[in-house]
């Protein structure tokens, strides 16, 4: 019975909907048979807004000023109406009153919908209240709104019309774009950061002949005129260390990155990445590197060094703990791998309870898939776990002091991978060997294994100088410091698996 009353109530939601957009055609159709057409304006000229007339009230009042935004709330009250405006830098009340714009002007914004945008002339005051407003003289419409905003006292709550219809949440519920100017501002940060130190910015293709740089499943298209099969980048690193070979020794990228995988809180099909590469720095170098851009990031959002996330606090003043993989499996899990042969190794891990991937299933692989699968959603504080097995960093350089082990980090905060970085392989016959090492796997049916790229073992073969690289997930460093439980809070248009 009760579903049945939710189900009436949302049909007769769904009514009242449509009817209010009838009417609002109406009033459309009305403009037009007069010759007042509500889109016929190609601009209008302001020279203000509800932020600098707030800020210098004291010097504008009684001014003429020119404003322009959309209707959120009216007052009517009899021969004088009030109305709050939407801009760009927030809400400002309009004063409307008939004996000043004139019984016609005064009717016809009567006849404005909340929705409506509308370019308003008039000076600054204070009302009664002390509230400061824009007393007008002239009201134009410059779009009429066809559809109703949520209301008020309801807002637009469901999350999942929030990122359908973002330009409807972005009305509703301003906070919500604060949150996404404030990641311009991290990223803004993050670039003053790595230019102030040497670094240029540079743009990699999007579109590539050979998915590499990750262990991640590409996005397929196709080149009509090439009649090529092509993949949507998964990541831009062998393009960057293209550029080291070529004689840039400090870039970066900020950019858009592809991977056909599954949808979470954590995960998008498309997400943005930072990644930059140093010559002559190695791993260790990254971390310090990491540490700053973290700082700057906090800077920027405004928080100290310690923030709260979904509850938890978070300390993130440096130096932060460096562990080896080794070292993090046994303070975690008692387990202590090194020494061991494949076999007991294996065994070991099913001690833990760990499940084996087949094929997967090396003395690297198994130490990797109980980190991942045991300690991971350990490491609440940021963590540095260093030297990764071969068999999972294709493209880092194998360790000097174990073979088995490469200078490659992760970092991690709240239990999530935040980033990775490696002291760059640059032995041109190893990465050759590691990609046909890729190529059977994915031959094995492995759809995120590395493609083998011939060109870029040929670049490495013409010289590539110690290199440490870098990757950070702009995403989730944007959730931590704005609380955000989801990836999808800080993307402003989220995929999202179409409506039947």
């Amino acid at each position: 019975m009760e579903e049945q009353e939710n189900a009436l109530t949302e049909a007769q939601q769904e009514e009242a909907l449509l009817e209010q957009t009838r009417i609002r055609m109406d009033k459309l159709k009305g403009y037009k048979t007069a010759g007042q057409d509500p889109y016929a304006r190609v601009r209008y000229a302001f020279d203000n807004d509800s932020k600098s007339i707030t800020e210098q009230f004291e010097a504008l009042e009684a001014r003429p000023v020119r404003i322009a935004g959309r209707i959120l709330s009216r007052r009517v009250m009899g021969k004088a109406s009030f109305a709050h405006l939407l801009d760009a830098k927030g809400r400002i009340q309009i004063y409307v009153k008939i004996d000043n714009i004139g019984e016609a002007a005064y009717e016809a914004f009567l006849n404005l919908d909340i929705g409506d945008i509308v370019g308003v002339e008039g000076t600054v005051m204070r009302t009664r209240r002390g509230e400061i407003s824009v007393s007008a003289r002239a009201v134009e419409l410059l779009a009429k709104s066809l559809y109703p905003l949520p209301e008020k006292w309801h807002g637009l709550k469901d999350n999942d019309l929030r990122y359908r219809q973002r330009y409807v949440d972005l009305i509703a519920n301003p906070e919500v774009k604060e949150s996404f100017i404030l990641r311009s501002r991290i990223i803004k940060a993050v670039r003053d950061y790595l230019d102030g130190r040497g670094f240029i910015e540079v743009e990699t293709p999007i579109l590539n002949t050979v998915a590499g740089g990750a262990s991640a499943r590409p996005f397929v298209t196709h080149h009509n005129t090439l009649d090529l099969d092509m993949y949507m980048r998964i990541a831009p690193e062998l393009y960057l260390k293209r550029l080291i070979v070529g004689g840039f020794d400090r870039v970066y990228e900020i950019g858009r990155m592809f991977r056909n995988e599954g949808m979470d809180i954590k995960h998008n099909p498309e997400f943005t990445m930072m990644e930059l590469y140093q010559a002559y720095a190695d791993y260790h170098d990254m971390m310090d590197i990491t540490e700053q851009i973290f700082l700057a990031a906090l800077e920027a959002a405004g928080v100290g060094r310690t923030v709260t996330y979904q509850g938890t606090e978070i300390d993130f003043t440096p130096p932060w703990p460096r562990l080896t993989m080794l070292e993090a499996v046994k303070k975690y899990t008692g387990a202590d791998f090194d020494g061991l042969s494949r076999e007991d190794a294996a065994k070991r891990a099913k001690a833990l309870g760990v499940e084996l991937q087949k094929g997967k299933d090396t003395w690297g692989d198994i130490l990797y898939t109980v980190f991942d699968t045991l300690v991971e959603d350990k490491l609440i504080r940021p963590t540095f776990i260093l030297d990764y097995p071969v068999e999972v960093s294709p493209l880092a350089k194998r360790s000097n002091e174990d073979p088995r082990m490469t200078y490659r980090f992760e970092f991690f905060v709240y239990a999530r991978e935040m980033g990775n970085a490696y002291s760059e392989l640059n032995d041109p016959i190893d990465q050759k060997q590691r990609f046909e090492s890729q190529a059977r796997l994915r031959a094995g049916g492995d759809a995120e294994a590395q493609m083998t790229d011939d060109d870029f073992v040929t670049a490495l073969s013409y010289g590539m100088p110690p290199t440490g690289g870098l990757g950070i997930g702009i995403d989730r460093l944007v959730m931590l410091l704005l609380d955000a439980a989801s990836i999808r809070d800080v993307l402003l248009f989220p995929t999202m698996k179409p409506k039947k």
